[in-house]
């Protein structure tokens, strides 16, 4: 029997506020252990929560860029269940009356358009982080630590259908739903850091058939690679069960990268099973017509209508503008180097290429180089002018991404500039062809691949700066007048 595969993902992301979600606390990552905290976030008596306004502008603004409806009323509601990195006994989130719901997002696969459509975004404050001693997992360890500087961090939880039929269209979506995040500032996307995280709910059914299968949930998934093999891992070990005769059933189960499978965690809980309740601490919040309007008029460019221009005005590749796109502030230096007067092929191939390889190596940013869009405009020009070879430019690249001197001085001081004049270059050809008449006479009888050894020679005897096309050109013609005799 052939079955569908049906997913739909839980997307949780951090929002970029400076307080907590219902608390003054510090809501950036990392610091030492307990040290973003307050009473409101640790749960402790008689303190009150008090929303933080800039998470309800954030989830309109997710709304709005991903097409949803936004309520014009929305409340907070306690979800109750009992685990010691959740201090109150239970989180304060949103059951129903999120803040929006109904929409979707578009994904490019395999060259046609996807419409993914999404349930429901709400709001709701994050959990701290149990710390296990001896053990990457509550299994083996010894003992367990909490971390509570998470706690009250706020969130967006990101729900879609189950319209999903693959693990590249879940890993797909996910990118373009974290690129969509960052391009309107609301999350870094750091999934390193647990600021993106994904649940992802699957089942197979019977191909054709309208009735789904039961369903088991894989938490807490923190890379698009992860996500594709635990997906892909799930989807052969239900088929074989299937297939088997087996019963399955509604679960939650975790990915282990170390094993590279799926491990049944506990049975799956269903809503009434949290004993949801409005919060009777937190008031009712309306989103009016000025203040939806506005957000809406603040929006950025999203990532597929960047992808687009890219594409049509400044002539890139599909691809090219693709990657650009998923890091906004690799599109944003893009855009930078492109303004201050690069040509925006150049630029791309660049920061796709060498400068990417770079980063890679050493584990960093753009923003935590030297480099700026003004200095790599000024290294393009001086290889356009024909100041600098490409190869040239590439041994002066690292300099620009650790100090702050000028492309000009570093020229000087690396030695680095290319040879260009005409007459210099004449002269030294017909010298190295006056000095290797053996091989020179091997050309004129038809070994054209001696050619290679007079290249060899003229950037031998010039360190590397001649310039290639010139030098080429000049030896041609001096060749061609020896044929000629």
């Amino acid at each position: 029997m052939s079955y569908d595969v049906v997913i739909g993902l839980e997307v949780h992301a951090e929002l970029l506020t400076q307080s907590k979600i219902f608390c003054p606390a510090d809501a950036h990552f990392g610091g030492s252990p307990n040290s973003h905290v307050s009473p409101v976030s640790l749960g402790l008596p008689g303190s009150l929560p008090v929303l933080n306004a800039r998470v309800l502008e954030m989830g309109v603004m997710a709304g709005l860029a991903t097409h949803c409806q936004i309520a014009a009323r929305t409340k907070f509601d306690r979800k109750h269940y009992f685990y010691p990195d959740l201090p109150k006994g239970y989180q304060i989130t949103q059951f129903d009356y999120p803040i929006a719901e109904n929409g979707w997002l578009d994904i490019e696969i395999q060259g046609e358009t996807r419409r993914i459509r999404l349930k429901r975004i709400h709001m709701e404050e994050d959990a701290g982080k149990l710390v296990h001693a001896g053990a990457d997992r509550m299994a083996g360890s010894v003992y367990s630590l909490v971390d509570y500087n998470r706690a009250g961090v706020p969130l967006l939880e990101i729900v879609s259908e189950p319209d999903i039929r693959s693990s590249e269209e879940a890993r797909i979506y996910l990118e373009e739903l974290r690129s969509i995040l960052m391009a309107i500032g609301v999350c870094d996307g750091k999934m390193q850091e647990g600021s993106l995280r994904c649940d992802a709910n699957i089942s197979l059914k019977p191909s054709g058939s309208e009735t789904l299968g039961t369903r088991v949930e894989i938490k807490n998934i923190n890379s698009f690679r992860f996500l594709q093999k635990a997906l892909d891992y799930e989807i052969q070990r239900q088929r074989v069960a299937l297939e088997s005769g087996e019963q399955l059933v509604q679960e939650t189960r975790l990915w282990d990268e170390n094993s590279n499978r799926t491990l049944s965690m506990r049975s799956k809980e269903e809503a009434h099973d949290y004993r949801y309740m409005p919060d009777p601490d937190l008031i009712w919040y309306e989103v009016k017509a000025d203040t939806l309007a506005r957000i809406q008029a603040e929006l950025p460019e999203l990532p597929a209508q960047k992808r687009q221009r890219y594409v049509a005005e400044l002539m890139l590749g599909a691809e090219e503008a693709q990657i650009l796109v998923a890091e906004s502030s690799l599109a944003a230096f893009f855009e930078a180097t492109v303004a201050s007067g690069s040509a925006p092929r150049e630029a791309a191939k660049w920061l796709l290429g060498d400068i990417q390889a770079w980063l890679n190596s050493q584990c960093k940013t753009l923003s935590e180089t030297r480099l700026t869009p003004e200095r790599l405009t000024d290294l393009l020009s001086q290889v356009a002018a024909g100041t600098l070879s490409g190869k040239m430019a590439k041994q002066l690249l690292p300099h620009l991404f650790e100090s702050d001197t000028g492309v000009s001085d570093l020229i000087e001081q690396l030695g680095l500039k290319q040879i260009s004049d005409s007459g210099e270059l004449e002269s030294l050809i017909a010298r190295i062809l006056s000095e290797n008449p053996n091989q020179v006479q091997q050309y004129l009888s038809g070994k054209d691949k001696i050619m290679g050894y007079f290249v060899g020679q003229i950037m031998k005897q010039t360190k590397g700066q001649a310039d290639p096309g010139l030098s080429n050109q000049i030896l041609l013609a001096q060749l061609e007048q020896l044929r000629q005799g």
